[in-house]
This record gives C-alpha cells, structure tokens and sequence, in this order.
C-alpha cells in the first residue's frame, strides 16, 4: 500500500509542478522584455511543452497504477521510463535552471528527482 502512495504522491506532485508552469506562461514571457515574436513563440512553446509533459508522465503514471493489473511488465517498463525522463529533467534543469537566481528554477531538479525516485522505487520492489 505504501508503494502504491508514494507513485501517486510522486504522480501528483509532478501534475501540480506542470499546472504550475502553465499558469504563469505570459508572465515568463513579458519578464525577457522586448524581444522579437519569434523568440516570444519559441519561449510560450517550450514553457507549455515542459508544463504539458509534467501532467502527461503524472497522468501516465498515475493511471497505470489505478487502472492497470498488479503486476506487469508494461507497469514496469512506464515506471522506469517516467523515471529516467523526469532524472534526465532534473539534470538539464540542474545545469541550466538552477543557475538562474529565481527560487522555483532552483526547486525545479529537487521536485522531478524526488518523484522519479516515488515512481522507480515500485519498479524494483516486490508486491
């Protein structure tokens, strides 16, 4: 039970991480200033793409774990991919974000290891 917890939790926070960078998408943009159209859409396209990939692993995760059998490879297989994204997000996140003197950019790598650790560690525990 507590396995199955700590997934949704780890699913839930990474849906709550995403919506939050959905939200403030014009507000990211207008802070670069004036900058010229093309930059605006490359910035609102990867701000929602980020945003959007959040909720799309939380979501996966969250209802392979609900809907799906016991155990299966498939489980196993979104488990430990949704995993090594969210890692490989925390590490661009790490050298590109953390950087930035802005709080959530530093809590940015905290927040994807911290879930993809809650989802990996039911890949490789038993029932």
């Amino acid at each position: 039970m507590i396995k199955k917890i700590l997934i949704i939790l780890g699913s839930l926070l990474i849906i709550i991480w995403g919506t939050a960078h959905l939200l403030p998408t014009s507000s990211v943009v207008n802070g670069f200033g004036n900058i010229s159209i093309d930059n605006i859409r490359i910035i609102q396209m990867e701000w929602i793409n980020e945003g959007l990939t959040l909720i799309f692993i939380g979501l996966l995760v969250s209802l392979v774990t609900i809907f799906g059998n016991t155990v299966t490879i498939t489980k196993k297989i979104v488990y430990i991919t949704s995993a090594i994204m969210l890692f490989s997000m925390a590490i661009l996140s790490l050298f590109t974000g953390f950087k930035i003197d802005f709080i959530p950019f530093k809590v940015c790598p905290i927040i994807f290891s911290v879930s993809g650790v809650f989802i990996l560690q039911s890949a490789f525990t038993k029932k």
